[in-house]
């Protein structure tokens, strides 16, 4: 039985000026972009920002520079996820492939792997997607009925599909998860791989899908008798459970867990200004701490990513505590319902708050829900 902690984490020296650096190019930036625009921006797909960003050497920050990386620490790349999240800043292009598909890169590729795509990742170039769910199996990972089949001359055969694939039709490439045997009598994620496929492969074909506020960052994707080199097996074959896996602890304990609804609090503490209602001030004050608390525990999470660790079960208390909280958010200011905060007015605060409300449904399905999050957390602790 495991237990889980959240520890404190030190800052290292030099981190307010590297703050500081950060906001004075994010306010250039972002200047005139008004709050409905800055929400859920991890999900904002902006290439030429994402190059820009780039160019400061803000992705690929922790890898090796013999990959086009820049060899800052952990917590140097934490500290600018926080403040381009609090910003609103558009990063989707390059969110993915920065946060896990360059990591498992370095973890489970070949050094041609590495060689190939590392430096485009770097350079806010190229950019992959995650190729994990699939229609009617919902979180269970380990349905995966998208084949690949070993051809005679080494190359595989894949066939199949992946849905909900984010932004996969500005895509690169995608580390997709699919079955290479079959499983085991007692182990249903045994005889899963990883293959890291370029979208252009003749056989892939990606078809978007429009959500309910009109957007189309989810993707279907599809493989039909799609042929790849042996040399598109990431890592083992066979390993691909416990390399997807791994890559989930990276997903679900980051910044964005709790950040994609926090440009309505600043709007709404620039609508009420700096005497509002002490029942307003009651609420402004719970948001605070809320926030405060879930950025120490995001923040010890990512201390422990540093010192080698796999903090699974603290990422998905994270997780799990961020989607609720930036879930709730919207709902909890629609209910103050003071003068020029309703949905009615054609205010920035309005649309912001309407745009969320339909959005925030979805942030606790991405990287796992709920219930798959808490099963995480029984297990860990030997409750189930």
């Amino acid at each position: 039985m495991q237990t889980f902690h959240f520890d404190p984490v030190a800052l290292p020296a030099g981190i307010p000026e590297f703050r500081a650096e950060v906001r004075r190019f994010l306010a250039a930036e972002l200047e005139g972009v008004p709050a409905s625009r800055r929400i859920n921006s991890w999900a904002t797909y902006d290439a030429a920002f994402s190059r820009r960003l780039a160019e400061r050497g803000w992705v690929g920050m922790v890898w090796p520079a013999a990959y086009g990386g820049h060899e800052r620490s952990n917590i140097e790349r934490y500290v600018l996820l926080e403040e381009l999240l609090a910003a609103g800043a558009p990063v989707g292009a390059h969110w993915i492939t920065d946060r896990q598909s360059g990591p498992a890169l370095l973890t489970y590729g070949s050094e041609a792997q590495r060689r190939k795509y590392l430096p485009g990742m770097a350079r806010g170039e190229t950019y992959c997607c995650i190729g994990m769910s699939e229609p009617n199996a919902g979180s269970d990972l380990a349905s995966v009925r998208t084949r690949a089949e070993r051809l005679d001359d080494g190359r595989w055969k894949i066939n199949g599909q992946k849905i909900w694939t984010t932004h996969a039709h500005n895509c690169h490439l995608i580390i997709a998860l699919v079955r290479t045997s079959p499983p085991d009598e007692n182990r249903r994620q045994a005889g899963l791989s990883q293959f890291l496929i370029e979208l252009d492969t003749p056989g892939v074909t990606v078809r978007p899908i429009v959500d309910l506020v009109g957007d189309t960052h989810f993707n279907e994707v599809y493989f039909e008798d799609a042929v790849v080199d042996a040399d598109c097996l990431l890592g083992t074959e066979g390993e691909g459970w416990k390399q997807a896996t791994a890559e989930l602890s990276l997903e679900r304990s980051g910044p964005e867990r709790y950040m994609s609804s926090l440009a309505l609090y600043f709007e709404l503490l620039r609508v009420i200004g700096p005497e509002p209602p002490q029942a307003i001030r009651q609420i402004v004050g719970r948001i605070a701490s809320e926030i405060w608390t879930l950025r120490q525990m995001s923040l010890s999470v990512a201390g422990q990513i540093a010192e080698g660790k796999d903090p699974a079960i603290e990422a998905a208390i994270v997780k799990d505590l961020g989607n609720g909280f930036e879930q709730a958010l919207p709902a909890l200011l629609q209910s103050i319902g003071e003068t020029g905060m309703s949905l009615e007015n054609d205010t920035e605060f309005a649309r912001t708050l309407g745009l969320l409300l339909q959005t925030a449904p979805s942030f606790s399905l991405r990287g796992g829900t709920r219930e798959i999050l808490r099963g995480i957390v029984a297990r860990g602790l030997g409750l189930r």
